[in-house]
This record gives structure tokens, C-alpha cells and sequence, in this order.
């Protein structure tokens, strides 16, 4: 792993070597952290991270009941999830001309939980109580 062209890198000796080349051994690979990266960025638009909730909750639901959990269109509601299913998250299974999503794994629901659950420790500790 090289730096950026264009910033700078630390000169200074490294104090713990053997540290520093385990953990350069386990870091992720660029491939890793683009999806990654994507799935964060996917995750990163609150009405995204209300559809995940509500699967997490309902295990499965049409475009339509998705779109009345968030009080918006289906067009809108749909554009949300197509977004979510290539971003591998979401699977869909048709039932005549009814779609229905539900979340593949656990792996989002359970980032979004914690993720809400912490800023909600952290808004209940802001607020004094």
C-alpha cells in the first residue's frame, strides 16, 4: 500500500514494527473497501435507512406498503429500493405483477440498529437526562 500522490508521508521511525506489519497484513483489499464503501454511501440517505428498519421489522414487503410505512410515492419508494437490491442488501421475489422486497442478511438491519441505538444513548445523554 503506497500514499496518494500528493500527500505527505510520515517520516518518523516506526516505534512498534511488528504491530504495524500485522496490521498492514489484515487490512482489506481496495476491492473490499469500494464495496464497502459503497454500501455505506447506499445506507447514508434517511429514507433508505427507514426502509431497511421497516424490513428488519416486517421481514418482507411490496413497493407499495414500503411506500405507505414512509408516507412518500411508490416512485420514490421504488427508486429507494432498486437502489438497496444492487447494492446486493435486498432480495425481491415476484407474486403475479406484486414485488416484494426483504433484506438479504442481517448485516444492515443490524449496522442500522446499533447505529440509531447509539444516537439515541447519545441524544437521551445530550438532552441531560
Amino acid at each position: 500500500m503506497s500514499a496518494r500522490p500528493g500527500l505527505e508521508v510520515c517520516t518518523a521511525p516506526c516505534f512498534n514494527q511488528e504491530l504495524v506489519r500485522r496490521l498492514r497484513a489484515h487490512l482489506p483489499a481496495e476491492d473490499e473497501l469500494e464495496r464497502a464503501r459503497a454500501v455505506f454511501a447506499g445506507l447514508a440517505d434517511p429514507w433508505r435507512l427507514r426502509i431497511v428498519r421497516a424490513l428488519a421489522m416486517a421481514e418482507e414487503l411490496c413497493v407499495c406498503d414500503v411506500a405507505h410505512v414512509l408516507g412518500t410515492t411508490v416512485s420514490t419508494a421504488s427508486h429507494h429500493l432498486r437502489r438497496l437490491r444492487r447494492l446486493g442488501l435486498l432480495r425481491y421475489r415476484s407474486d403475479g405483477k406484486m414485488v416484494y422486497y426483504s433484506l438479504r442478511d442481517g448485516l444492515a438491519a443490524e449496522l442500522v440498529r446499533q447505529v440509531l441505538a447509539l444516537e439515541g444513548r447519545r441524544g437521551h445523554a445530550r438532552r441531560g437526562a
